[in-house]
């Protein structure tokens, strides 16, 4: 009997499989047939050029990209009509499913292309009385004898406020609340949210129009009391929350999309609990990417579908792909080969003794002890500490207490990530073990040292010098580097075209940019 078990517990490693998800919006892939739905510059063989042969370019850009992403199944948004998939399907004979939505006055709609068996599809609707969007594509799949969900998603852009996002995130929430506790499932596709959108709208007016509820965190339950859920919690909450993918990568590489060099994320993967357990299907741990080969990303541009001429009067020139990248994740039926709870186990057991420690959490289950932490830096209630050889930290608010060039045994009570700037955000003074006294000697020398480099986020930097032009510091002597300023008060920004020289160059990071963050004007001097 126990040999009989070993074998069929062999067997089950053998046979398990992986397979790859991934999500796409390829830009407005719409054919030549008119059918009074298009965008203008899409009408077929007017003075816009779409014809065959920029149709031609334009579909097969797009095949060469889902061929080389290779996925198992592949999310596609803004795809004109099911004969546009068809036609895809025809290029991509690997492809033997597929599946596609769209309200018949949309001008795009949203499929499936899959080598995985679709069993069935649904439609989620979602219907306005002055706008029209697109339905949420429900389809199940069965995979080595399992059946998953994946849902599809094209929520409306930010030419609307939130409250249409929270609308589709209800929506699909309720869906989802019907569904087994331990039912795996996915989320992907276009949400026109960025994972971090509770922090990236909050002071835009037009958009906030939902007392800073946001579909994608708080409806969609990515994240609890301003928190992100994480590998520690996810498993651990009653209420049905997700995982969003975005947080497997490291925060200067959390973009699929860029607006005037920003980074955003508006395409994303969310999990369900039920992918982070020990049964059926589970998300292998750290396969989350964005593909970007250089014929799509390049010098920090995504090279996007190319149209001349004004706004109201668009040429086609027959050049690029889409303006967002493709991202995907990896999955397992296979116990042996991945088990995220072995993952989440050993991450929260590691006690956590140096700041380097806490740029590896977005929060902390527990209390770090931190000894030896530095100020190096202080203004009236925040506070940059270092631990020598070590990272340094921002403490924005709370710190009046702490004096400079201290050195502190620290308690840090939780920490997070705003807008990518990692910050201690609660914390208790448990000693203060004296004066340091060659403090400055753990200052960045920006000289000798790229500031540009994500590992010297919140470091302070000294002898960086440069111009001013457009709010971005033209770093002298670095072949055209330069970087952001801000500061909370704008009165502290340097004038335009003047030199400056900064003493204390407090080195930020905004959605994935490197900034300076200036806290007050004593943190540079002016002049030659």
């Amino acid at each position: 009997m126990i040999k009989l078990l070993l074998l069929t517990l062999f067997a089950l490693c053998i046979y398990a499989k992986d397979f790859t998800i991934a999500s796409y919006n390829a830009e407005n892939l719409f054919d030549l047939k008119k059918q009074n739905s298009e965008y203008k510059e899409f009408i077929p063989n007017t003075s816009s050029k779409w014809n065959q042969k920029n149709f031609n370019i334009k579909i097969n850009n797009a095949v060469k990209v889902i061929k080389a992403i290779d996925a198992d199944i592949i999310g596609l948004q803004e795809i004109e009509n099911k004969a546009v998939l068809q036609l895809l399907l025809k290029k991509l004979p690997q492809y033997k499913y597929s599946s596609f939505i769209k309200y018949s006055r949309s001008a795009i709609g949203l499929g499936f292309l899959s080598k995985i068996k679709i069993k069935d599809s649904r439609q989620i609707d979602i219907k306005f009385t002055n706008k029209i969007y697109r339905p949420i594509l429900e389809s199940t799949f069965v995979f080595d004898n399992t059946e998953f969900k994946v849902f599809n998603n094209h929520w409306p852009s930010k030419r609307v406020a939130e409250s249409y996002r929270v609308k589709f995130a209800k929506k699909l929430q309720d869906r989802l609340s019907k569904l087994p506790r331990d039912y795996d499932y996915i989320l992907l596709g276009d949400f026109n949210s960025n994972y971090d959108e509770m922090r990236s709208f909050k002071y835009n007016k037009k958009l906030n129009n939902t007392n800073g509820i946001t579909g994608i965190n708080q409806v969609l339950n990515t994240t609890v009391n301003d928190k992100y859920i994480t590998y520690d919690d996810v498993l651990k909450l009653k209420r049905k929350v997700h995982f969003n993918l975005w947080l497997d990568l490291p925060s200067n590489q959390r973009f699929s999309n860029k607006y005037r060099t920003q980074n955003n994320t508006p395409d994303n993967i969310i999990v369900s609990p039920a992918l982070l357990d020990t049964k059926n299907i589970s998300y292998i741990h750290n396969s989350f990417k964005v593909f970007k080969p250089n014929y799509l990303y390049k010098n920090n541009k995504v090279l996007r579908w190319q149209m001349k001429g004004s706004r109201y009067n668009k040429v086609h020139i027959g050049v690029g792909y889409s303006d967002h990248l493709p991202i995907y994740a990896k999955f397992s039926t296979s116990k042996e080969k991945t088990n995220p709870i072995k993952e989440i186990n050993k991450n929260s057991k590691k006690e956590l003794h140096s700041i380097s420690d806490l740029y590896t959490k977005m929060k902390l289950i527990e209390p770090a002890i931190i000894k030896n932490a530095i100020v190096i830096y202080k203004t009236k209630n925040g506070a940059i500490i270092k631990q020598k050889n070590k990272r340094a930290i921002y403490i924005y608010n709370h710190a009046k207490n702490l004096k400079l060039g201290y050195s502190y045994t620290l308690q840090i009570n939780q920490i997070l990530d705003y807008n990518g700037l990692k910050e201690v955000d609660s914390f208790s003074i448990l000693d203060e073990d004296g004066k340091y006294k060659d403090y400055k000697s753990l200052l960045l020398n920006a000289k000798k040292n790229n500031i540009l480099e994500p590992i010297y986020q919140n470091e302070i930097a000294f002898n960086l010098k440069g111009i001013v032009k457009n709010k971005k510091l033209h770093i002298e002597n670095s072949k055209g580097k330069y970087i952001k300023l801000y500061a909370k008060n704008k009165k502290d920004l340097p004038k335009e075209n003047s030199i400056i020289t900064f003493k204390n160059a407090h080195i930020g990071e905004y959605r994935g940019i490197p900034q300076i963050l200036i806290h007050n004007k004593n943190d540079y001097k002016v002049g030659k």
